[in-house]
């Protein structure tokens, strides 16, 4: 049975976490996990975790660990889904903020600890089509085998610059998403990166956290987050590179982005049943990169995936094309393509036009469900738009949208109903077009 560190680092001094105002150190913060691990219950299984901030979410994090317990990540931290969430795993305990914060660590806590590779980590949670959660799992060993190819993909694109000096992450999405998880919490963890505690949503704020930490900077980030900074003309310091996913990229917006923060771009590509399995520079590459031990089958319904740190092989819902060297195009997922009067469509590359209409800040175009039976399905779409009117932007999507493809209604609201992501639940897009 392989056992695994927790913490990588061979040297317990180097920082690990910025918080309150100043960097701590790895032997720090896992004392601070030792405290918290002490006081967990006795007759636990499962950690709810529903700390907000980066710091105390890593702390309880590994205190579950451990203590031997699973860190549990609802969809959501609303009551109600907490709830289900707990009742369908037996053996199940909250932890908060308040709770981290109540245990201060001894002067004799250790700060190194080893984990079976096999012992159950995360069972992240996604709303199921049914309504029930549903539950993914990740082992000790997979976060391991995948994290390594995380940090070999951001030290490569730092290197020219910055050699081997140790990268600080500054993130705008939160610990309890599989993508924030992976990169804010689980990459210090496992290289001798170090990441800031904040969660700053504004471009103001995202460039405050950035300017309290060293050289080089890296931002991991949204689609949506991107698109505030290049239109907010907010001031930034040096950022080295801006690690994007949980949506598409388009090539305008990365390249805007680099010029206005003199950086690069690397887009992860990943799921929350495969975490990242690709990367690529998307202001200057089309083709993704694959890491390296991932095999990647496409089919006629999508793609079966598999690597030496999956548990099983897992199924992809997109269409891609193989290219020689390990590299792929993406052509959309399985569920975005429709059809409307017997003519196809992605319902990506229509928002993308959308947001290509100067004066629209945000956008979405979904496809409803049908009236009642027989009837064409046509799309809706959702537009941030303060200074434009529905017909302007109308007439403007026409000049390169077949008719059939037209959203009808196009409502403008004064924002997108976007969760923590920044991606767009489906009910919150119905609810929004009722309004």
């Amino acid at each position: 049975m392989s056992l695994l560190p927790l913490l990588f680092s061979a040297d317990p001094d180097r920082p690990l976490l910025w918080f309150h105002g100043r960097a701590h150190s790895a032997r720090e913060v896992m004392q601070r996990v030792a405290a918290v691990a002490r006081a967990l219950p006795a007759d636990g299984r499962y950690l709810i975790n529903l700390c907000e901030h980066r710091d105390q979410f890593l702390v309880a994090f590994c205190a579950a660990l451990v203590r031997g317990h699973t860190n549990l990540l609802p969809s959501s931290r609303a009551e109600g889904v907490v709830d289900e969430v707990a009742a369908l795993n037996p053996g199940s305990y909250r932890c908060t903020d308040q709770f981290v914060d109540r245990w201060t660590p001894g002067i004799d806590d250790v700060c190194a600890f080893e984990l079976e590779g096999e012992h159950l980590v995360v069972r992240a949670f996604t709303s199921g089509s049914t309504g029930t959660p549903q539950g993914h799992i990740k082992y000790w060993r997979s976060f391991v085998g995948s994290t390594a190819h995380n940090a070999r993909s951001i030290r490569e694109a730092l290197a020219p610059t910055y050699g081997d000096k140790r990268p600080w992450i500054v993130a705008t999405v939160p610990p309890q998403h599989m993508y924030g998880l992976e990169t804010s919490i689980i990459l210090p963890l496992l290289s001798d990166m170090a990441v800031h505690a904040a969660r700053p949503l504004f471009p103001a704020d995202i460039a405050a956290a950035l300017a309290d930490v060293p050289e080089p900077r890296v931002l991991v980030t949204t689609p949506v987050h991107m698109r505030a900074i290049v239109a907010s003309g907010q001031r930034f310091p040096k950022t080295a590179l801006i690690v994007s996913a949980t949506a598409p990229l388009d090539v305008e917006l990365a390249q805007a982005i680099e010029r206005q923060l003199d950086s690069t771009v690397l887009e992860m590509f990943g799921s929350t049943e495969t975490c990242v399995i690709a990367a690529r520079r998307t202001a200057t590459e089309r083709e993704w990169r694959l890491y390296p031990g991932v095999d990647l089958r496409p089919d006629a319904d999508g793609a079966s995936v598999n690597a030496p740190w999956f548990v099983a092989p897992m199924r992809l819902q997109d269409f891609i094309e193989m290219h020689p060297d390990n590299r792929f195009i993406i052509y959309g997922r399985n569920a975005d393509m429709i059809e409307v009067a017997g003519k196809r469509a992605s319902l990506a590359d229509l928002t993308r036009r959308l947001l290509a209409i100067p004066g629209v800040q945000d956008a979405v175009v979904f496809q409803p469900d049908a009236a009642g039976a027989g009837t064409v399905r046509r799309v809706a779409a959702l537009v941030v738009a303060p200074t434009l009117t529905a017909e302007g932007i109308t007439e403007q999507l026409a000049h390169g949208v077949d008719p059939a493809f037209i959203p009808r209604p196009l409502v403008l609201v004064p924002r997108l109903p976007r969760n923590e992501v920044g991606k767009l639940p489906r009910e919150q897009l119905l609810a929004a077009l009722k309004q």
